[in-house]
């Protein structure tokens, strides 16, 4: 069986609404565990990181998730693109044949 994520963000919200409904009606994390075959340090890993999100705030973090790590690298080229300006400056000549356009 090979190791990583086996479950989407979404199939584990959705496990863990079932799971609380196994509880009120009785069974045990050990039982609902064994039926989605995961251990129950995973269900309350699950629960600490997903416990009482819905699915459209899951979808929601993760669009929040894409346009940070867009964002960041952004900065990134930008901090990039201003430090090689500064050492042209500082050597006093400024050679640019060409714009610099990235596409981000």
């Amino acid at each position: 069986m090979p190791k990583g994520k086996k479950h989407t963000p979404e199939q584990i919200v959705r496990h863990l609404r079932d799971a609380e409904a196994g509880l009120a009606a009785g069974r045990t994390v050990g039982q609902i565990c064994q039926e989605i075959g995961i251990s129950d340090k995973t269900y309350y890993r699950w629960k600490s990181l997903y416990g009482g999100m819905k699915t459209n705030e899951l979808r929601r973090l993760k669009e929040l998730e894409q346009e940070n790590l867009r964002l960041k690298k952004l900065v990134a080229e930008l901090s990039l693109d201003n430090a090689m300006l500064k050492e042209l400056a500082v050597g006093g000549q400024v050679h640019m044949s060409f714009p610099v356009h990235r596409d981000v």
